[in-house]
């Protein structure tokens, strides 16, 4: 396989990311996940020094599910990850595919002129990536 058959990330990110606040509570956020269709949330800066955080469906199974926590009573900057990491639209997909592999991380938000333009994941790497699947 030659690098020209390798797309780039734009071509497999979302790009309808929804951004919440980091003091909505779990449960909330739960309802916002099932209502837009996504498995991920950007969580806001607070500021323009503040950096962005993201909450997942793992974050929410591991952290409050397991441990047997209210979802009511979980915020969501309690269990988020944050900073996180980014990567650029103009990014190969091979490459994107090594970060997350290196990091240990699974998605991660696309950011083009400091705005977040997209979100990436493995799931959509191999589903929209790998050249000649259709």
């Amino acid at each position: 396989m030659t690098d020209n058959n390798w797309g780039l990330v734009r071509d497999c990110m979302r790009s309808n990311v929804t951004e919440v606040d980091g003091q909505m509570d779990v449960l909330t956020a739960l309802k916002v996940m099932k209502k837009v269709g996504a498995t991920s949330l950007i969580v806001k800066r607070r500021d323009e020094n503040d950096e962005y955080g993201m909450l997942l469906f793992s974050d929410i199974a591991k952290e409050v599910i397991a441990k047997n926590r209210a979802p009511e009573r979980v915020n969501v900057y309690e269990i988020m990850a944050k900073p996180v990491l980014t990567v650029r639209p103009d990014m190969q997909i091979r490459y994107c595919a090594r970060l997350f592999e290196n990091f240990g991380v699974s998605h991660a938000p696309v950011v083009e002129n400091d705005k977040i333009v997209g979100m990436v994941s493995f799931y959509l790497l191999v589903l929209h990536g790998l050249p000649n699947l259709d």
